[in-house]
């Protein structure tokens, strides 16, 4: 009689995130029940919950990680302060635009995750639309203090630059957007009309 093997906590939990994420882009968020997991981890439901209230727990966590990695390449974008701030600007908005493409349209069954975090506001895309707010009002404060951006609020005109930047920057947009338009061209070309603003 073989027995089964034991797990610490955090082992069960990230056996139950591996699991959840393989299942989310094999079938899609929307068709993987919390039984699907449950099954092929040996476990129970129940045993399940035990770690995460629900499955949009799970798709949380799994966000996050995902939205943590891009955080990761905009942080070193932004860092790297030999470079002017409209060259980072323009390599930040370029890079998160093709993270989103990758991440969420060209895996077209974690699609239906993003529109559930959408929907459900989860509170890791608040935190994400925040995290972008911060980075790009570093390199904006960057070009002030270098002469290049004549701005008066470094925070707001960081909005304003995420805003200009909705329909290559939403996962959404950027799916329907996609077939119909080259997006690339079009985040390089929104990026250049909102530096020009900034240095107006």
């Amino acid at each position: 009689m073989t027995s089964r093997a034991r797990f610490t906590a955090d082992e069960t939990r990230e056996r139950i995130l591996a699991v959840a994420e393989e299942h989310f882009r094999r079938v899609g968020y929307a068709k993987t029940a919390i039984a699907d997991l449950a099954s092929e981890l040996g476990m129970s439901p129940a045993n399940v919950y035990r770690f995460f209230p629900s499955k949009s727990a799970i798709c949380e966590e799994i966000a996050r990680r995902l939205l943590d990695t891009c955080h990761e390449s905009l942080r070193e974008i932004a860092g790297e302060r030999s470079i002017p701030a409209e060259e980072r600007l323009a390599r930040m908005a370029m890079t998160l635009h093709q993270f989103n493409k990758a991440q969420f349209f060209d895996e077209r069954r974690l699609y239906d995750m993003v529109e559930a975090a959408m929907t459900e506001n989860w509170h890791v895309v608040k935190a994400h639309l925040e995290a972008l707010v911060v980075l790009f009002s570093e390199v904006i404060r960057d070009g002030m203090a270098a002469g290049a951006f004549v701005v008066r609020d470094p925070v707001e005109a960081a909005l304003s630059f995420k805003q200009c930047h909705a329909s290559v920057f939403h996962p959404t947009l950027i799916a329907h957007c996609a077939l119909d338009n080259d997006l690339d061209e079009q985040t390089s070309r929104l990026t250049q009309f909102a530096i020009r603003a900034l240095k107006a």
